[in-house]
């Protein structure tokens, strides 16, 4: 019986001509929520690696990680009467995935093909910004929007490690036929609205000041601090967050270019003749 289940795991695997793959993320990380509506107004650099396994010609399975940063601005934002909140935050991001890629055409065949894919991802995150003297703050422990405290039992504190869905695509170009590269983009679906630390209504400035003292309030009502800013900080209740106005959770994006790397002995026929067989893990010959 095990023989046979060897047997049948060995012609399955040999039959897709299931390929061991290494690859390379070069690229752009981006976000938009409650203090960027649109994306591409701050990009960073973002790079990865990822190990992937080809069962066919059409699909791969891949897991790897992604590191980048996001950040957002009221200054540039183009919601109404939003700039005028003035908050901003940064973010190191680090996203560990296990994605399932589709190609639409057999790139054996036709040497590029558009491509879409979907998965699983755990990422990182721990928003921070800049007071007026130029420190840095990380905002979680400062329960801006009241996170943590006795009197709203319902703001539980936010977690920095949390699951993603990620979904995207792009067009693919076999180099030859160890290697192939991707441009794609991969929106990350996070049902998470607070990777700005934005995302509800003020708090009693009281409380806050009580429970985490006066650099909370200052970071949370950033109004006062623009010419002719009102001083009065907001009265308990006041959207601090875009809710009701859009959606009520964050995105974050991963762009640019995936090059893997086929491994093998890397022997078969050439591309646009198509049809070649992988023998690097000596698997008989297959004809179609």
């Amino acid at each position: 019986m095990r023989k046979t289940f060897f047997l049948i795991a060995v012609l399955l695997t040999c039959t897709a001509h299931a390929q061991l793959q290494l690859g390379l993320f070069a690229g752009l990380s981006d976000y938009t929520g409650d203090l960027l509506d649109k994306p591409y107004r701050f990009t960073h650099g973002a790079f990865g690696f990822s190990a992937g396994y080809q069962f066919s010609d059409r699909f791969t399975a891949r897991t790897g990680a992604v590191f980048g940063k996001i950040e957002g601005n009221d200054k540039v934002s183009y919601l109404r009467g939003f700039s005028k909140r003035n908050l901003s935050f940064q973010s190191a991001l680090s996203e560990f995935n296990i994605i399932g890629e589709y190609n639409l055409f057999n790139i054996e065949n036709t040497r590029w093909t558009p491509f879409a894919f979907t998965g699983l991802a755990v990422y990182h995150y721990n928003p921070y910004t800049f007071d007026q003297n130029k420190q840095k703050f990380y905002l979680k422990p400062l329960s801006t929007e009241g996170q943590g405290l006795a009197q709203y039992p319902d703001r539980k504190p936010y977690s920095l490690t949390k699951l993603a869905i990620p979904v995207g695509g792009g067009l693919k170009y076999a180099i030859s036929d160890r290697v192939q590269v991707a441009a794609q983009i991969g929106l990350r679906i996070t049902n998470n609205d607070y990777l700005d630390d934005v995302g509800a209504t003020y708090v009693d400035q009281d409380d806050l000041l009580a429970a985490r003292g006066p650099k909370a309030v200052e970071l949370s009502y950033r109004t006062d601090e623009l010419p002719g800013g009102s001083q009065a900080y907001p009265d308990k209740g006041a959207h601090r967050g875009r809710h009701g106005k859009l959606i009520y959770t964050d995105f974050y994006y991963f762009s640019g270019l995936h090059f893997t790397f086929n491994l093998g002995n890397g022997d078969g026929g050439s591309y646009g003749g198509g049809r070649y067989n992988k023998k690097g893990y000596g698997c008989p010959a297959v004809r179609y």
